[in-house]
């Protein structure tokens, strides 16, 4: 049999799985660095709204720190859905699949946690602008 071909059935099933979950997390992590570009292109849209109305914005430099901080955490999440990849292909050739526990883990808290700072900042731009 060639090099790299698959005789059983549920290993292939196993192995397409995995790739799948891959490509899940490479597109979860190209969202996130596009979400993280419009935060902060919301900073340009932020000082012409406040120039338009006579104001001084004071945070929209911050929406840049958060954005550029969401580009940063796109670009994690795509190495380590690739490390998890590999990882998990080794572990299927060699029969001793461990799922990813804490992996899923901080990738849900970081996502809230993001979430919840990013609510709370619109809240603060609201406030300070109205």
């Amino acid at each position: 049999m060639p090099s790299g071909m698959i005789e059983n059935p549920n290993r292939a099933r196993d192995h397409l799985a995995n790739e799948r979950t891959f490509l899940a997390w490479v597109r979860t992590g190209a969202a996130i660095v596009v979400f993280g570009f419009a935060i902060g292109r919301f900073s340009v849209a932020m000082r012409q709204l406040t120039a338009l109305q006579g104001h001084v914005v004071r945070t929209a430099a911050l929406s840049v720190w958060m954005g550029s901080g969401a580009i940063v955490a796109g670009v994690v999440m795509v190495v380590a859905g690739l490390m998890r990849y590999r990882k998990t292909r080794e572990q299927l050739d060699a029969g001793t699949f461990e799922p990813a526990g804490f992996v899923v883990d901080l990738v849900a808290v970081l996502m809230v946690v993001f979430g919840v700072v990013l609510a709370g900042y619109l809240i603060y731009t609201e406030k300070s602008l109205g």
